[in-house]
Formats: C-alpha cells, structure tokens, sequence
C-alpha cells in the first residue's frame, strides 16, 4: 500500500506504507488512513528524524534468510530524506502551511 503526504508548500511525495509507518511513528504520529502535520509541527519532527537518522535507527533490515544469514536492508537516511526535506521547506510556508497525508486503510 501507498502513502500520499501533500505539502501546501512543496508537492507531493509517495512511499510504502511500511517506512510511512516507520517515520511517523518515529515523530509519534499514528499511522491512520489520513493525518496531518500542522506548521508548529513540521520543525520538531524534521529534528527527529533527523536525530533518527543520525542514529541510525529504523533502519529496514530484513530478518535472516533461509541460511540463517541476515540481508542488508536500506537504512532509514535514504527514505527519511524525502519527508525531512518537506518538513522543513512547508515549516518556513505561512500561517496555513500543512502537510497532509492519505492511505487506502490504515496501515
């Protein structure tokens, strides 16, 4: 499944619901069908992210295969960018900035 954020101030940006996941609920957003960042939001979960990725948490690392050795996995840099990116550009939008996003179900 798809995830559609839509930024007032920057376009739009789609990612698999299983790293929209992954990044919202870093910066403590549920992962409902549609949610919303508000501009008094946008900094603080940028800066989150940001320290996620510094980190090196989340990454998406793949359980072991069928030899019992682990995959590499992409690490969460790489698919975090994106939405820091929008975060960042839509907090310096107006007074209505937002950023929206959209699935099919919850996910």
């Amino acid at each position: 499944m798809l995830v559609k954020f839509v930024s007032s101030e920057t376009g739009e940006l789609m990612m698999f619901a299983e790293m929209a996941g992954t990044l919202l609920r870093t910066v403590g957003k549920e992962t409902s069908r549609r949610g919303t960042f508000t501009r008094d939001e946008m900094q603080p979960a940028a800066t989150v992210l940001r320290e996620a990725v510094a980190r090196g948490e989340a990454s998406d690392n793949k359980a072991p295969d069928d030899d019992g050795e682990a995959e590499e996995g992409v690490a969460l840099g790489p698919r975090a960018w994106p939405l820091i990116d929008m975060l960042e550009r839509t907090a310096k939008g107006g007074p209505h900035a937002n950023i929206l996003w959209e699935a099919a179900a919850d996910f």
